[in-house]
């Protein structure tokens, strides 16, 4: 499926959950937090201003980003999240 995002929408794949703690306890499905790294898959072409101008992304794809915990909405089986550029708090 190719997702071609709209206005200031981006998609992004998160990365997989930690198996295991820091000090290395192994963590069982009901116990991982979401992840809130991913990988900027695809983006729009930007939001358009009240002037009627299209302001351009900040962020591209390839970018690994942070986001909010509860940040967009799942597809593709839960694989990928489509979110607003607002809803990304920092490129890494």
């Amino acid at each position: 499926m190719k997702l071609n995002p709209l206005s200031d929408r981006v998609v992004v794949k998160p990365q997989a959950a930690e198996e295991k703690t820091a000090s290395g306890i192994i963590l069982p499905d009901t116990a991982k937090e979401k992840p809130q790294i991913g990988e900027v898959v695809a983006a729009g072409p930007g939001k358009v201003s009240d002037s009627g101008q299209i302001v351009k992304m900040t962020v591209k794809k390839g970018d690994k980003v942070l986001y909010g915990k509860y940040s967009g909405s799942e597809i593709d089986g839960g694989e990928l999240l489509i979110m607003r550029e607002s809803d990304i708090l920092a490129t890494l």
